[in-house]
């Protein structure tokens, strides 16, 4: 493959809703990017249609379709007849128009490449060599069973889908001459590289809507009664395929099958002997082509969609399009064995991954589908294959989390105290409960704030807006003091307090503080007894006190300081 569906790294954010829309789970994950695993791609097209970010890009093609017209050869466009559901009002002639104001020599409906198709179908059945029969005129059923069940590769009608088969056809008419195809499909573009020689190039709707809008070219509606019709128009619709044949052989049941849920379960039964004598049309988009996921977005309209192409189709009034039936050698298709075989983890392995995901016993395994994957231990398989890692696990994550936080908020020293809006207690914890001597917190959750301490504080904060920090408070009901930090949290509209128990320290302070104060007063009194003696000495020497009384006073002042 060569990047059809590219990655913007920068607007990933890891949401997982890729791998859960891929049908074969074929995206890994690395350096927290999701990454397309190439060789199980199908091309489906689900995770750039699923992706909230637009982070999945398809490859444009338009300058390898510019550099065509550039050289000397002509270029003939192929127009999927999809195209009814995605222009409004549009018939094939205004699209031809505006391909020749680009530079195109011609272009045409792929449909007359389908009528040929629909034509081997119909030899297939009246045949009846094979008991069942897939039909599909799309590449990304044909991926799916080449990649991923090859067991079914042998039920696939080997006809070339109809955008080969109509380029072939420009191709043969038109000798020397390029071809582009244009539709709504991803995988088309895969199919013109795996098949070299048919057709040069492949654009989707969107590629082309946006080189019309970069020429300045708009299509126009036109009458399309005038315009040569056949029921092939019917094949980008589900059973479009079954319309347009004559299904007249009785050895088949007909059916059609689209959504890749659908095809997936279909060949499963196939592959398991539960069905025979069927002819299958399968289609991996639901609703078929119309459904594609190169289609432009305002388009995406399953049922309008059918409705303009049924309207479009039934201009042909059950007829063909003219068409020579080439032979059925010509129009082969090679499908060969495209699965790259893995080897499978043993169940000790998978056992190992599960106990890291802290799945200890069957019932662990909630099978949610969060991560992407179907099952956990699904899950734990692409863990050893490296396409994912633990942290993909959401519940593991939460529980891990809520652990992690639970455990900070039971052994913090520091009372915690949630409160709601409304002043209702949400949570407290153990030191909190300590604190304010509450026995059990199913004693005071849910009931208001003002039972256990005084709301002031809460109330400032939550209409004021500005947070308190370290605020010391004395709770004369509990005979303690506590340093306070309550802060509001807008976002999920709670009030958090958070109390450090600070009573020692200020019983300590104040022991400090009688201490100092009995110091005082023994210093005071012998000071006065000192100064007495000294000035009875004094007077017996002829001295004055000056010096010792300023000594006595310092040391005085030195321990009111402290």
């Amino acid at each position: 493959m060569a990047n059809y569906i590219k990655l913007k790294k920068s607007n990933c954010k890891n949401c997982y809703k890729c791998i859960r829309n891929c049908p074969v789970k074929s995206i890994s994950f690395s350096g927290t990017q999701a990454q397309i695993v190439e060789d199980e791609c199908v091309l489906c097209g689900m995770c750039f249609v699923a992706c909230p970010q637009n982070a999945k890009e398809i490859r444009s093609d338009v300058e390898r379709a510019k550099a065509l017209l550039a050289g000397d050869a002509p270029v003939y466009a192929s127009i999927a007849p999809s195209f009814a559901a995605n222009y409004d009002n549009v018939g094939i002639s205004a699209v031809r128009n505006a391909l020749l104001k680009l530079g195109f020599a011609g272009a045409e409906e792929t449909a007359y490449g389908a009528t040929v198709v629909k034509n081997e179908y119909d030899r297939i059945c009246n045949e009846g060599t094979q008991d069942v029969v897939i039909a599909t005129c799309c590449h990304t059923v044909n991926l799916l069973i080449q990649k991923h069940f090859t067991e079914a590769i042998p039920y696939l009608a080997k006809v070339q889908s109809p955008m080969q088969v109509h380029c072939g056809m420009l191709k043969k008419a038109h000798p020397g001459a390029k071809t582009v195809f244009i539709g709504p499909c991803i995988s088309k573009k895969a199919e013109a590289e795996d098949y070299e020689g048919i057709v040069d190039c492949v654009l989707t709707f969107e590629e082309f809507g946006e080189w019309l809008q970069e020429a300045g070219i708009v299509l126009e509606p036109t009458e399309t009664q005038n315009e040569p019709a056949g029921k092939a128009r019917f094949f980008p619709t589900s059973g479009g395929i079954l319309k347009s044949m004559d299904c007249s052989s009785e050895k088949y049941s007909y059916l059609a099958v689209d959504g890749m849920s659908a095809c997936i379960h279909a060949i499963q039964d196939i592959i398991a002997g539960n069905i025979h004598n069927c002819f299958i049309e399968m289609s991996a988009c639901p609703g078929s082509c119309i459904g594609g996921p190169a289609m432009n977005k305002a388009h995406k309209a399953p049922v309008q969609g059918y409705l303009a192409v049924e309207k479009y189709a039934k201009q042909a009034k059950g007829a063909d399009f003219p068409v020579e039936q080439p032979d059925s050698a010509e129009i082969t298709k090679n499908l060969i064995f495209l699965k790259k075989e893995k080897p499978k983890a043993g169940s000790r392995a998978i056992e190992e991954i599960l106990h890291k995901m802290g799945k200890m016993r069957p019932e662990d395994e909630l099978n949610c589908g969060s991560c992407g994957y179907n099952t956990c231990r699904e899950k734990a398989q692409a863990v050893l294959d490296g396409k994912a890692d633990l942290s993909m696990c959401l519940p593991f994550l939460k529980d891990k989390a809520e652990t992690f936080s639970d455990n900070i908020i039971s052994n913090t020293p520091n009372g915690i105290l949630i409160l709601n809006e409304d002043m209702e207690v949400q949570q407290i914890n153990a030191a909190a409960r300590k604190i304010l001597n509450i026995r059990h917190q199913n004693d005071v959750l849910g009931e208001p704030v003002v039972r256990i301490l005084e709301p002031f504080d809460f109330i400032e904060v939550l209409s004021g807006g500005l947070n308190i920090h370290d605020k010391r408070v004395y709770l004369a009901e509990y005979n303690k003091y506590i340093e306070e930090t309550i802060i509001y949290d807008r976002m999920y509209h709670i009030l958090m307090c958070i109390m450090r128990d600070i009573t020692s320290e200020e019983e300590e302070k104040a022991k400090k503080e009688e201490m100092s104060r009995h110091t005082i007063e023994v210093t005071d009194k012998v000071i006065e007894k000192q100064m007495r003696i000294v000035q009875e000495i004094a007077s017996l020497l002829g001295e004055t006190t000056a010096e010792t009384k300023i000594a006595l006073t310092n040391l005085k002042e030195s321990l009111k300081d402290e």
